[in-house]
């Protein structure tokens, strides 16, 4: 299955690394532009950049993608049977979620339909709840609206911190991921 990755922070990559571990087709992938930082005001790539480049992946990175012909143009040569959403930063335009013969899936960090949106991890943790996890959902118009296809709960720990249960998601949802494809 000929796959394009949609991601932009750490939370992404691994779910970048387990469709190469697992020997899926990743055709491209699509992050945001490089970010300068420091007082020499470097461009850093994103660590899903970062991640590709090391799988010898071909690397987009548009500034928008709605509104976008070239980047459609693009995405409409390579194809995609699917395209693989993880906290990319962006809402993706409908022309864009009816490319691939098989959707567009998207990874993310809340037992939906609970907390859906932005900061779905520190909200779990400020409302005090047991439990957060993953979803992967089909996509579709609007934000995290598309038909839920899996859920992977995991127990919010006393100690838990925004960090502490944002990496363990961001494996819970490559696994979930993987799961989903198959």
């Amino acid at each position: 299955m000929k796959i394009v990755f949609m991601g932009t922070p750490d939370f992404a990559v691994p779910s970048l690394h387990a469709l190469t571990e697992a020997g899926y087709a990743v055709a491209a992938v699509v992050t945001q532009p490089d970010k300068p930082k420091g007082r020499g005001k470097t461009l850093l790539p994103t660590p899903v950049k970062e991640e590709a480049v090391m799988h010898d992946i071909p690397v987009y990175q548009p500034e928008k993608v709605r509104n976008n012909p070239e980047f459609l143009e693009i995405l409409k040569e390579i194809n995609p049977e699917i395209i693989v959403v993880a906290a990319y930063g962006q809402i993706i335009p409908k022309e864009i979620l009816e490319l691939p013969k098989f959707g567009c899936i998207n990874i993310h960090a809340s037992l939906l339909p609970k907390y859906r949106g932005a900061a779905p991890i520190q909200w779990s943790i400020i409302n005090g709840e047991e439990f957060g996890g993953v979803t992967t959902m089909y996509m579709a118009k609007g934000l995290d609206s598309g038909d839920m296809i899996l859920k992977a709960e995991e127990k919010i720990k006393d100690d838990d911190t925004y960090g502490t249960l944002y990496d363990r998601l961001s494996y819970i949802g490559a696994d979930l991921l993987i799961k989903t494809l198959d």
